[in-house]
């Protein structure tokens, strides 16, 4: 059976949260008290900026909205996909099907917030409500504040009014499989194809959505060392709403203290992000650091890009990035400072590489981090803390391993001398830096 224009629906739209289990909007919309059809948009906004068109991002999306779409028609039920701009597509959905509301889960990303206003007027003309709920970040916007009801800025007073808010309330999955009977019964047209889209299926191995219970309990003592098996890579599930962030905070409550405390600091940059979203624009978040008189020499960013420094474990970590979108998170911090404070370019190129290479990217981490890094960002290492990427190296990954498997010609002629000398490169940093900031406080 098709989808007519006569049937009476409620829309449910995925964006950020590509699965049918434990989904706040989907259940809400279950609940709604008319048949639902799940919609997808492969956004134009999004993907016609992308300029590798074999981005593993847009396959792995493609296949997660593949297998909701399986496990739908077991249900004689079927997701609507579309390719396109978002308001050209609303509108044309709103003229076509009689729609008694459209349900979404939150994206707190400027251009997604911006979106949503421009929908919610659309169907408001049409005379159709559009709302969203929470389900990306356990505690949102407003949700967590201060004894002052002012936004934390600082992750240590946030993580423990967090932690002391959090009860099994908000842990609670959504049973939406329970209510399935309240999909529509209908048949879709195919999904649009990668080639259809401009793209290339990518032979990129996704990392398992599954998290072993003895790496979590293991987890406080080995997440540090890049060379053992020790972190989650749970980055890009959580970021495309493939996991459920409440069943992750359940698993971090139950057998690990430090693996929860990652996911309060996701929710602690998103609540950044709403409160402050001149972060999200390009702007330093304390604003004295905008004025930093950056060096941003090309041929350094290239060699830091290529991981061709000198420097083992900053060129470690920029190779396993380009070779497989992911880089561990102790040597995200070492590579991010070595780029914003031992070479002086913007941490904002920095940013923007790390948004085109990563899989798990995600805004609101993704410039919390840098931002963190080159000390202008909330909570940030103080600018005179600069990390020795040798110390770092002998400290995290002792034996080397880390550093061999993705630098093999480390101790060779064939490895590059180190790009710029620790010593120097500090005291520079030290200078530029201190110059800004006081020039601001004039």
């Amino acid at each position: 059976m098709s989808l007519t224009t006569k049937d009476k629906i409620t829309i449910f739209w995925h964006r950020r949260d590509l699965r049918l289990h434990d989904n706040t909007g989907l259940y809400y919309a279950l609940k709604s008290g008319n048949p639902v059809v799940p919609l997808f948009i492969f956004d134009r906004n999004i993907l016609d900026d992308l300029d590798n068109k074999k981005d593993s991002r847009v396959s792995f999306i493609h296949e997660a909205v593949t297998g909701m779409r399986e496990e739908l028609k077991k249900a004689g039920a079927d997701i609507l996909v579309e390719y396109g701009f978002p308001t050209e597509i609303w509108k044309s959905l709103s003229e076509k099907y009689q729609i008694a509301e459209v349900i979404t889960n939150t994206d707190y990303e400027p251009y997604a917030t911006e979106r949503d206003q421009e929908i919610y007027r659309i169907l408001k003309k049409e005379g159709i409500p559009f709302k969203a709920y929470k389900d990306h970040v356990i505690f949102e916007k407003k949700e967590v504040l201060s004894l002052q009801n002012t936004p934390y800025t600082v992750f240590t007073p946030y993580s423990r009014a967090w932690r002391e808010k959090c009860n099994d309330f908000y842990l609670s999955s959504y049973p939406t499989r329970k209510y399935f009977k309240n999909l529509h019964k209908w048949k879709g047209p195919s999904i649009p194809s990668l080639k259809e889209m401009g793209f290339e299926k990518t032979d990129q191995t996704f990392p398992s959505s599954k998290v072993e219970t003895e790496l979590l309990e293991n987890y406080g003592e080995q997440r540090n060392f890049p060379g053992i098996k020790g972190t989650s890579h749970l980055g890009i599930h959580l970021r495309f709403g493939t996991v459920s962030i409440r069943e992750m905070a359940r698993k971090g409550n139950e057998n690990s203290s430090t693996w929860l405390n990652e996911l309060i600091w996701r929710d602690f940059y998103h609540q950044i992000l709403w409160h402050f979203p001149h972060v999200g624009k390009g702007k330093a978040f304390r604003a004295a650091y905008d004025t930093i008189k950056w060096r941003n020499n090309q041929g350094e960013f290239k060699k830091w890009c290529e991981g061709k420094t000198g420097y083992p474990l900053v060129d470690a970590g920029m190779r396993e990035l380009n070779e497989t979108g992911f880089m561990h998170n102790r040597v995200r911090m070492v590579t991010a400072s070595f780029l914003a404070k031992h070479l002086l370019i913007d941490w904002r190129w920095g940013e923007a590489y790390f948004a085109e290479k990563l899989l798990d990217y995600d805004l609101a981490a993704n410039n919390g981090g840098w931002q963190w890094a080159a000390g202008s960002g909330t909570d940030a290492a103080p600018y005179f803390r600069i990390f020795n990427p040798t110390a770092q190296a002998e400290k995290f990954d002792p034996q080397g391993v880390y550093i061999k498997k993705w630098v093999p010609e480390i101790g060779t002629d064939q490895y590059p001398e180190p790009i710029v000398d620790h010593k120097i490169a500090r005291e520079r940093c030290l200078l530029v830096y201190k110059e800004a900031l006081n020039q601001d406080e004039k």
